[in-house]
């Protein structure tokens, strides 16, 4: 039961990050971390995510906006010592708290169609960067920062994809060295690898048959729904 609910979420979170550009650890993170202990549940959402995002950009490089993606990067690098020591030091029923927490807070933000002015500038660069890798390696969940980042800067879709794969790349890649002593069981690696080639897939025919707005609206509905069952569940283990 654990492995069909992990490569569920996990096929449902690549398939929409295929067709938006966000939206694979939003969705598939939360459900990770109630199979496995929270810490090694991101652990696995990290390496599923750096998978997936390598996969888009692989289709979508030619549009990347590097000036933009170093910058943002940078901003990564600064935050993930700070996050997995956090990530670290936490118990596993505070910890799955704040992974729900945060997925919550982070969809609804991005539902509300959130806003920062200023990011377009180099500092708010770094800042949203920074903000996106901390919640990546605490909680999995860096997209949301990003798609805040790219309301506020009003970057077009065609760049923003494929821009925020790379910054997914670094974020992802520096988490899992960061989390160097994560334990993830072989089986559920293996099918959850799979099931990142059978979503990514599946995104490439159902992106043209979804609109972007419905899929932005599922991957936010899913990632309430499983934030706040991480929530609950921390809440009664505590």
């Amino acid at each position: 039961m654990d492995l069909a609910v992990a490569v569920a979420a996990v096929v449902t979170g690549a398939t929409l990050q295929r067709s938006t550009g966000l939206g694979f650890a939003l969705v598939s993170g939360p459900f990770l971390v109630l199979v496995l202990s929270p810490y090694e549940g991101v652990a696995l959402a990290n390496l599923l995510s750096l998978l997936t995002a390598c996969l888009v950009l692989a289709a979508t490089w030619r549009t990347v906006d590097l000036r933009t993606a170093v910058l943002l990067s940078a901003g990564v690098a600064l935050a993930i010592a700070p996050g997995a020591a956090l990530a670290r030091a936490l118990p596993d029923p505070a910890l799955l708290v704040v992974v729900g927490g945060l997925a919550t807070a982070a969809a609804l933000l991005v539902a509300a169609g959130f806003r920062i002015p200023g990011l377009a500038r180099p500092a708010g660069s770094l800042a949203a960067g920074f903000a996106s890798g901390f919640s990546n390696v605490t909680a999995g969940v860096g997209g949301p920062a990003l798609a805040v980042y790219g309301a506020s800067t009003r970057q077009p879709h065609t760049s923003f994809v494929p821009t925020v794969q790379v910054v997914g790349i670094v974020a992802n890649a520096l988490s899992l060295v960061a989390k160097h002593d994560a334990h993830l069981p072989g089986t559920l690696v293996l099918g959850c690898v799979a099931a990142v080639l059978a979503g990514t897939l599946a995104g490439r025919w159902t992106s043209r048959l979804v609109s972007e707005r419905a899929g932005r609206t599922l991957v936010l509905a899913l990632a309430v729904a499983g934030g706040l069952v991480s929530v609950v569940k921390g809440v009664l283990t505590w």
